[in-house]
């Protein structure tokens, strides 16, 4: 069915290498019908040890006949080219639009050979030309399309989340290679009522190939806006699959994820686990998955798409883009390298041999390497400049906090902006590295720290769910009368607000910087250190929680007598 071993001797390590390359992204999408007031929603982290969190803005803009646009690969910055620059381009605040659009990705690798290095479209510029020219979900898949085939396709194997006001949808795709210009590709609307996710592999396996069970090939184009069309796919994505050896049973049993992005223990483990765990706290009966979630058994896929039990708010999705695998065997706070803090953290690398033995460590869906991350919430009874707001977080998701920013938002804070500071540029003020600060102080002593930073990062969330409502209902009254001031008054909301939480944290750093330093802990009330009741500069004498018993029982247990005290 493959071409060759040397392919799937490749494959079989991808995983690895996207991983530990820093492209390890997961993503949730959910539809109208799962959620609690009937809006769209996708969660998205960016994750990569080489990216810097910002958010991204491109302002509306108008273009002369004949402009051009400069490529550049949003991985590396190398640049790869121009193309042709649309009349007209929309506002896109983060990965959102003006129109309540929104895109994630991940990124699965694929097969090698199947890679175009004289191509010009990379994904991630892909997500964010497609934003700046698209009103629909529909029209943003036709954009990314319409892209790959004129220009090629640069990046390797990648998933997109898709959404609009009405429908969500998820895209996977692959270059060509060197062998035709452009790349092969499926994309299917996730059905009303339920949710899916992707976390690095390719998951969408068979699919609608004949109009009359809502699949169309991308010549069928006609039929595209049929509201009874779920699935598009490329023309020639079974053809060139068997063509050049990939593929050779019938097309009705053509699996995009086996052909392009074969399955092996790195990706069911590394990347499937993730959604697995997520997926078993939306719906009984995931646990029957628990062996593929471990790589033990890969016959054993999850569906693509699951009915969740119960109907999903934004608060949800941000709670699970912090999981770290909490009440599964995968759990990673209880051995010797969570320690006695019992931080559910892992540094690189993923995988590490002992005695000639491979083994690994688990990747949960919060990790330390997130550049940014968000929650999209788009809502269809409401008009587009106050419908959409993006949810938007800087750094690892545990320790964040979601943003409330409208998708009309034209206007960032400098601590927020892009080229602000950089992962080889240290600036005290801008939020990627205030977050980061926070984060690492916390990864010294988790079960200490974290609790104090989740605290306050539910005080200010919980705050901001309040008040993006009242402000979606006071903008809403505005709209009816001046579209200006509307877009004004969100844009103005969304800055404050980003600011806001970007001044507590630094001030929460400072706090938990003082009250934990040197191994102590100070005494609080609140977050206002106390002092000794004789002088306002000297705190009591501080606990000493010390390393807990667990763990010095483990100590004596290998240093035996050498620790006694003696009488």
């Amino acid at each position: 069915m493959y071409k060759s071993l040397i392919y799937r001797a490749f494959i079989l390590f991808l995983p690895l290498f996207i991983h530990q390359n820093g492209f390890a992204c997961t993503n949730f999408l959910v539809t109208k019908g799962a959620t609690t007031d009937g809006s769209t929603l996708i969660s998205y982290s960016a994750d990569s040890h080489v990216l810097y969190g910002e958010l991204y803005h491109w302002p509306a803009a108008s273009y002369p006949e004949g402009a051009m646009l400069k490529v550049y690969d949003w991985d590396s910055g190398k640049y790869l080219g121009e193309i042709k620059q649309a009349r007209q381009t929309y506002n896109v605040i983060g990965n959102m639009n003006e129109y309540q659009v929104s895109i994630g990705e991940t990124t699965y690798g694929g097969l090698d050979e199947l890679r175009d290095k004289t191509a010009i479209m990379d994904y991630g510029s892909l997500m964010y030309i497609a934003l700046q020219r698209s009103k629909s979900a529909r029209q943003a898949i036709q954009v990314i399309t319409s892209l790959m085939s004129e220009y090629g396709y640069y990046s390797s194997g990648e998933s997109f989340s898709i959404s609009d006001k009405n429908e969500v949808w998820i895209m996977e795709m692959i270059s060509k290679g060197t062998h035709e210009k452009g790349a092969v590709w499926v994309a299917r609307m996730i059905p009303d009522g339920y949710v899916s996710g992707h976390a690095n592999q390719a998951r969408i396996m068979t699919f609608p190939q004949k109009i009359k069970d809502g699949g169309i090939s991308h010549d069928q184009l006609d039929k595209w806006y049929d509201p009874k069309v779920n699935t598009i796919y490329a023309k020639d994505v079974i053809s060139f699959a068997r063509a050049h050896g990939f593929f050779s049973g019938k097309d009705e049993d053509f699996s995009f994820s086996d052909v392009y992005n074969p399955l092996d223990f790195g990706g069911a483990r590394f990347c499937e686990a993730r959604v697995w765990t997520v997926f078993r706290q939306m719906t009984d009966g995931m646990d029957q998955y628990l062996d593929y979630a471990e790589g033990k058994n890969l016959t054993n896929r999850m569906p693509l798409w699951i009915k969740p039990n119960k109907k999903l708010s934004v608060k949800d999705l941000m709670q699970f883009m912090r999981d770290h695998y909490h009440g599964t065997p995968l759990d990673m706070t209880g051995d010797v390298i969570s320690g006695p803090f019992q931080k559910p953290y892992r540094w690189g690398p993923l995988t590490f041999t002992v005695d000639g033995e491979k083994y690994c460590h688990n990747r949960p869906v919060a990790t330390q390497q997130t550049g940014f991350s968000f929650v999209s919430q788009s809502r269809s009874w409401l008009p587009d400049p106050i419908g959409g707001i993006l949810w938007f977080g800087i750094d690892d998701a545990g320790t964040t906090v979601y943003n409330p920013v409208f998708c009309s938002t034209y206007e960032v804070p400098q601590g927020y902006s892009r080229g602000y500071g950089s992962q080889l540029e240290f600036r005290e003020d801008a939020a990627f590295w205030v977050f980061n600060q926070v984060a690492n102080l916390a990864y010294t002593r988790y079960n200490l720290i974290a609790p104090v930073i989740i605290e306050k990062q539910q005080e200010l969330e919980n705050k901001y769910l309040v008040t993006a409502d009242v402000m979606t209902e006071a903008a809403l009254k505005l709209y009816q009368t001046d579209l200006k001031l509307a877009v004004d008054f969100v844009n103005n909301y969304s800055y404050s607000e980003l600011q806001r939480t970007l001044d507590s944290w630094r001030k929460l750093y400072g706090f938990l910087f003082a009250k934990f330093f040197d191994g102590n802990v100070k005494k609080t009330d609140g977050y206002r250190l106390l002092n000794n009741g004789y002088s306002d500069h000297i705190p009591p004498r501080p606990d000493q929680p010390g390393y807990g018993e667990a763990s010095y029982r483990q100590l004596i247990n290998t240093t035996g007598d050498q620790l006694k005290v003696l009488e």
